[in-house]
């Protein structure tokens, strides 16, 4: 039977020289992972769950093992190979929102399309889409020092999703909001992806966050040590969520 797993991981392995020393960040790892999976990758600091992030991302290569993505062998590709795959397919959420400070959010979710030479007009009216599907069309001339945290993010999602990506990798989403912000973050980012049907890999050390998962993947001193399904993973319908509700 074929292997039909969006990403498929297959024993990869991370050494970092620092002087004189390797340091085995990745102890190979094994892990596959379907299309539409919502993925919490948890871990404390040090377990090396954000370079599994980056390398699954292409951001970083492998020491060796392999990571086919869409069947496509990131290990393979050169940079420029790497950085066309990125565009085509994945998006990035960042938990310090990396927003642009003199672009308005309008003009900080066209960015991406920007990249792939996609018109100004056609740009900005994908933009503005996504602006209303995260609930902040009212905010789109608003720049980032105007926005709230829980808003920014929100901006951030809407980047993340403006190119259509088949993955979003996301790197402790909520790392910089408050408890209550970070549920409603959550919400926004799961419920959106669920109804598109994309794949989520978020990195994360809050127990309770990894929870939104429905697959929980635990990692620690470079090694998978636990794969849980979460049949109960935290979700509502995003048309109860309000703007309001994320300050």
């Amino acid at each position: 039977m074929q292997d039909t797993a969006l990403i498929d991981v297959r024993n990869v392995k991370k050494v970092y020289h620092v002087g004189s020393v390797d340091v085995n960040a990745l102890r190979g790892v094994d892990l596959k992972i379907d299309s539409g999976d919502i993925c919490s990758i948890i871990g404390r600091s040090g377990s090396g769950k954000s370079t599994l992030l980056n390398v699954l991302a292409g951001l970083e290569q492998v020491t060796s093992g392999e990571i086919v993505i869409s069947g496509k062998h990131l290990e393979r590709m050169t940079q420029g190979e790497l950085i066309v795959f990125r565009q085509r397919h994945i998006g990035f959420i960042f938990q310090s929102f990396n927003l642009m400070p003199y672009y308005t959010a309008l003009e900080n979710v066209a960015l991406p399309l920007s990249f792939r030479g996609v018109p100004k007009a056609a740009r900005l009216k994908r933009a503005e889409q996504m602006l209303e599907v995260v609930g902040l069309e009212s905010h789109k001339a608003h720049k980032p020092s105007e926005l709230s945290g829980g808003q920014q993010q929100r901006v951030g999602i809407a980047r993340a999703l403006v190119t259509n990506p088949e993955i979003v990798f996301a790197d402790e989403p909520t790392g910089n909001l408050d408890s209550n912000t970070s549920d409603e973050v959550m919400r926004v980012i799961i419920d959106i992806l669920r109804e598109q049907g994309k794949t989520l890999v978020m990195v994360t050390h809050d127990v309770h966050i990894a929870a939104f998962g429905d697959k929980v993947i635990s990692l620690l001193d470079g090694r998978i040590t636990d794969i849980k399904i979460n049949s109960e993973a935290r979700s509502i319908d995003i048309s109860n969520i309000r703007e309001a509700e994320v300050q």
